[in-house]
C-alpha cells in the first residue's frame, strides 16, 4: 500500500522528457540506494562517544575522523566508479560498491582499536560511493534538464527521511544493544537493497553506449568536466554548500548532546532539522519545472547567506551561548533552503555533460567531496565548545557559493530567468 501523497505520486507518474514513466518504487529504489551515505554518517552520531571510549579516542576532533574518514573514502571511490559504469554498465559498477561497503562494514564490527575502525570506515566510504555516484549517472541516462532535476528532488525528499531516522535507529540500538550492532544493521540493509536493485532496476547504459576503461579517457573526462563552466561553477558551488553541511554532521552531536545537554533527545532535534530539507526537496520538485533550477537555486542561496550572517551577527554581539530556541529558530529555516540546493546544484553541474555522465559524476562527486571535506575539517579543528564555528561555515560558505554561481552565470552569459530548459 502507499503511504505518499496522491499529488505526489501523481507527479511521480510523469516524466516530460523520457517515454518511460517515473514510479514512487523507482524513486523509493534510487533513494535508499544513495541514503547508504547518510544512514552510514547519522545513525553513528549517537554512539560517537562510545566507540571513542572503548577504542581509545578520547578527543573530540578524533571521533569526528569516525564521520570524515568515511567521506575520505567516498570522494576517492567516485573517481574510480564514474569511468567503471561508462565501461561495464551501471549496475555491475554498484553491485561492487555495494560488496565493499558490506566488507567495510564487517572490518567495523571486528574493529579492537581506532586504527581498524577507520580503516573500516574508509572501506565502508570507498564502496558506498559506488550507489551513490553511479545512481546520478543512471538517472541522466534517462532524463535532463529541468525533468532531471524533478527527479533528483523527488529522490532526495524520500532519502532525507532516512537521515532523519537514522541517529533515532542509532540511538534505539544503543538502548539494549553494543554499538557494533549499528554496523550490523548497516550489513543487513545493503544486503536488501542489493536484492531489490539486482531483481528490479534494468540496466540503463545499452553496451553500444559504453567505451573502454582507460586511464586517458579519464583524464579527457576529468579536462572536460574541469574546463566547463557551468559544470566547475556549480560543482564548486555543491561543495561549499556541503562543507557546511559535512560541518553540522561533524559537531551535531557535541553542540546538541553536550553543550545543550540534550541527551536521548538529540534524534529529534536532529530529525526535524533533516525533514526541513525532505521538505523542500520535495516541494523543490514541484516548483523546478516551472521556476527553473537556477532561480530557486539562486534565491536559495540569498536566503541562507542573509540568515547565516544575521544570526552570526547576534550570537556574536550576546557573547554567549544563544539559547535552543533560537539555534533551531535559525536552522530549521536555514536548512528548508539547502533542500532547494543539493538537487538542483549536481542537476546543473551534470547537465552540459549527459555523453560522460558516469565519468562527470564522479569528478563532480570527488571534486564537491574533497572541498567539503577540507571546510569542516577546518571548521571540526575550531571547534571551541559554541556554534560560532558552525554558524560561521554557514555563513561563510553560502556567501561565497552566492558568489561562485553569480560569476558563473554571468560568465555563461544567462539570468536565472534563462534556466535550463
Amino acid at each position: 500500500m502507499r503511504c505518499w501523497p496522491p499529488a505526489w505520486s501523481a507527479s511521480l507518474e510523469r516524466s516530460e522528457s523520457s517515454s518511460d514513466a517515473i514510479t514512487v518504487e523507482v524513486i523509493a529504489r534510487l533513494a535508499l540506494m544513495i541514503s547508504l551515505v547518510a544512514l552510514s554518517i547519522d545513525a553513528m552520531l549517537p554512539a560517537l562517544g562510545q566507540i571513542g571510549e572503548d577504542l581509545g579516542a578520547t578527543r573530540v576532533g578524533d571521533r569526528q575522523l569516525i564521520v570524515t574518514t568515511l567521506l575520505l573514502g567516498l570522494g576517492l571511490g567516485q573517481l574510480l566508479y564514474g569511468p567503471l559504469s561508462d565501461s561495464v554498465g551501471r549496475k555491475p559498477a554498484i553491485y561492487a560498491g555495494l560488496v565493499l561497503f558490506m566488507a567495510g562494514c564487517g572490518l567495523s564490527i571486528l574493529a579492537t582499536d581506532f586504527r581498524w575502525m577507520l580503516a573500516g570506515r574508509f572501506l565502508q566510504g570507498l564502496g558506498v560511493a559506488g550507489p551513490r555516484t553511479v545512481t546520478v549517472a543512471l538517472v541522466r541516462d534517462q532524463y535532463e534538464g529541468r525533468a532531471m532535476a524533478r527527479v533528483m528532488s523527488f529522490v532526495m525528499g524520500v532519502f532525507i527521511v532516512v537521515p532523519a531516522l537514522a541517529p533515532s535507529l542509532g540511538q534505539w540500538i544503543l538502548s539494549f544493544a553494543h554499538w557494533r550492532w549499528i554496523f550490523g544493521s548497516f550489513l543487513g540493509l545493503s544486503l536488501v537493497v542489493t536484492l531489490w536493485f539486482g531483481l528490479r532496476q534494468p540496466e540503463t547504459l545499452p553496451p553500444e553506449r559504453r567505451h573502454p576503461f582507460s586511464l586517458r579517457r579519464i583524464g579527457r573526462a576529468v579536462r572536460e568536466t574541469v574546463s566547463h563552466r557551468i559544470s566547475l561553477g556549480y560543482t564548486l558551488t555543491a561543495g561549499l554548500i556541503f562543507g557546511a553541511f559535512v560541518s553540522y554532521l561533524s559537531l551535531a552531536q557535541p553542540i546538541f548532546q553536550v553543550q545543550y545537554g540534550l541527551g536521548e533527545r538529540f534524534p529529534l532535534y536532529f530529525a526535524a532539522l533533516a525533514l526541513a530539507i525532505g521538505a523542500a526537496a520535495w516541494l523543490n520538485g514541484r516548483l523546478v519545472v516551472k521556476l527553473g533550477m537556477q532561480l530557486l537555486t539562486e534565491l536559495a542561496l540569498w536566503v541562507l547567506s542573509g540568515l547565516s550572517i544575521l544570526f552570526l551577527a547576534v550570537v556574536m554581539t550576546l557573547g554567549e551561548q544563544p539559547p535552543l530556541w533560537a539555534l533551531m529558530g535559525y536552522l530549521l529555516p536555514g536548512f528548508f533552503c539547502m533542500g532547494f540546493l543539493f538537487g538542483n546544484m549536481n542537476a546543473l553541474a551534470i547537465q552540459p555533460l549527459g555523453h560522460i555522465a558516469g565519468s562527470a559524476a564522479a569528478v563532480i562527486g570527488a571534486l564537491s567531496t574533497a572541498i567539503s571535506l577540507l571546510l569542516a575539517t577546518l571548521v571540526g579543528r575550531g571547534y571551541d565548545g559554541s556554534v560560532v564555528p558552525l554558524v560561521g561555515a554557514f555563513a561563510l560558505c553560502s556567501t561565497a557559493a552566492l558568489g561562485v554561481m553569480r560569476r558563473t552565470e554571468r560568465g555563461a552569459g544567462r539570468t536565472p530567468a534563462e534556466s535550463v530548459p
